[in-house]
């Protein structure tokens, strides 16, 4: 009987290995199939300006909405924990003055995204948004309240709205990542460097990453001028992580420093620009942080921006 016992005790010990055996490998072939599965690293991409007027406007409509024009890269946006771009403008529900006007004319650089695009950014894991820059006030400060109050019910976060916090602390999976903004286009950009050092300084104190979003430099030019350069080093020195850049239209060259990198310029993400290939491109960063370390890891992703308003991966 004690024999049998044992026997019995033995097979069902061995069929529980064997279903615990079965359950990991399942568990581990299901994990294995998500490329986007990293339980130990956070990852952050990052691309250029986002403009969402003019032609994008009209193709969004011809598409059947704004996620027409971001259909063939959205599984790249959910691809990373949180996806962070310029907007290049506020909204509002005014009715746009660019539309349909001429290059070069006044009104074909006074942007207003129509209300329905911050639910959009949410929807397409872009949450949050760099608002220094030089179209965010082309409705004066009503419209800038109407963009915070947009994204604010769409639960897109932002950072660096003019006389408005610089600077925005994300918890992401455990690990606290500042982002500060510097916009070259203010009144004072010599009291607006001064700002970001000791933003940055401040916010070092109260994460274990800080990036900075500037947007600076000259539009098309390809590379960044020696004022550039100055500030995104002085940025480093101030104990900044990583620079990304905005503002020129195309792509400029990475650099390092002191074994940091700076993008310059990501050049256009989503905007309506198609006369030549050099603003019809695009620079996708994703950075992944590893959450023990804090080491980063990059992987760069080329954008094209096609006639049809769409943004694809090339």
């Amino acid at each position: 009987m004690k024999v049998k016992k044992n026997i019995i005790l033995f097979v069902f010990s061995l069929a529980v290995v064997m279903l615990l055996t079965a359950a990991g490998v399942f568990l581990f072939s299901k994990t294995s199939e998500f490329e986007y599965s990293y339980p130990d690293k956070v990852k952050i991409l990052f691309a250029g300006d986002l403009m969402f007027d003019r032609g994008i406007r009209y193709y969004a409509g011809k598409g059947g909405g704004n996620n027409f024009i971001f259909e063939k890269i959205s599984d790249l946006l959910f691809n990373n924990d949180l996806a962070v771009v310029n907007l290049e403008g506020p909204i509002t529900d005014e009715k746009s003055v660019s539309s349909g006007t001429l290059p070069g004319s006044t009104n074909n650089y006074f942007f207003t995204f129509n209300p329905s695009v911050a639910k959009t950014l949410f929807e397409e894991n872009v949450r949050l948004v760099n608002l220094g820059n030089n179209h965010i006030l082309n409705f004066g400060s009503r419209g800038l309240e109407s963009t915070k109050k947009y994204l604010d019910e769409s639960s897109v976060d932002y950072f660096g709205a003019p006389q408005g916090k610089r600077s925005i602390i994300k918890n992401i999976d455990g690990l606290k990542i500042a982002f500060v903004s510097y916009n070259e286009f203010v009144s004072n950009a010599d009291a607006e460097q001064k700002s970001t050092i000791e933003e940055i300084k401040k916010v070092k104190l109260e994460s274990a990453l800080v990036i900075v979003f500037s947007h600076w430099g000259v539009e098309y030019a390809q590379k960044p001028s020696e004022n550039i350069r100055e500030s995104a080093h002085q940025f480093i020195d101030a104990g900044v992580d990583l620079v990304i850049g905005s503002h020129s239209h195309v792509i400029q060259p990475m650099e390092e420093y002191k074994g940091k990198r700076i993008y310059y310029s990501l050049g256009n993400f989503v905007f309506d620009q198609y006369f030549n290939e050099d603003v019809r491109q695009g620079l996708g960063v994703i950075v992944k942080i590893n959450k023990l370390t804090k080491q980063l890891e990059f992987e760069e992703k080329n954008f094209y921006l096609q006639s049809n308003g769409q943004t694809i991966m090339r």
